[in-house]
């Protein structure tokens, strides 16, 4: 499953856990703040200033390579 930047950031952080560095890195509060359970990965990269493209081309890298269905 590709991670795209309208995804939830608790959903990702649970079906990747490979991206809680990748979080850590861009956005050190997330992984254990109460609103990663509603805030998507745009909001939260807009509101902490990263950029959000790279931080799903990182969080991408992070979670492995897709499977083929």
């Amino acid at each position: 499953m590709k991670i795209t930047e309208n995804m939830i950031i608790g959903e990702v952080l649970k079906k990747h856990p490979s991206s809680k560095k990748v979080f850590e890195k861009y956005l050190p509060q997330c992984p254990k703040c109460g609103g990663k359970g509603a805030e998507s990965i745009r909001r939260g990269a807009k509101l902490h200033g990263v950029d959000p493209d790279e931080l799903v081309k990182e969080l991408n890298r992070a979670a492995g390579p897709r499977k083929k269905k």
